[in-house]
């Protein structure tokens, strides 16, 4: 693991106070067990009218931010009750901790401004859980 690889996972950790890897990692999972996997995840952005936002993490710019409340009109409340739970944190907390880490999380999938291939997606999310299982 890379310099930068550690700066984002410490990153990561004081974003939520030490309770990252459990949200980071129940969106990775989340991601990967969406239908159509990150592709999927990105489109439902595109329905609820926040396309340009995800299309930002995907590409090779600036992120644009998101707030708690877009990612509850876009994820659902009971998506956000399950990672909350998984996290140990509360619904509230986590929607602006999934706000703050999923555009992270995309951009880090996406490293050339593109959609991976499925199969190189799925070594990458395995990656980045191991190494957020390290981290914790």
């Amino acid at each position: 693991m890379g310099l930068v690889d550690n700066l984002e996972n410490q990153a990561l950790g004081s974003l939520l106070g030490g309770s990252s890897s459990p949200l980071a990692s129940g969106l990775l999972q989340m991601i990967q067990n969406q239908p159509g996997g990150l592709q999927g995840l990105v489109q439902a952005f595109h329905e609820k009218g926040l396309g340009a936002v995800a299309s930002s993490w995907v590409g090779t710019g600036q992120n644009m931010p998101i707030s708690a409340d877009q990612i509850h009109q876009v994820m659902g409340s009971d998506m956000v009750k399950g990672l909350a739970a998984k996290a140990g944190i509360s619904p509230d907390m986590a929607g602006g901790a999934i706000a703050a880490l999923l555009p992270m999380i995309v951009d880090k999938l996406t490293p050339n401004g593109q959609m991976p291939a499925h199969n190189s997606l799925m070594d990458t999310v395995g990656g980045l859980l191991q190494n957020l299982g390290k981290a914790s």
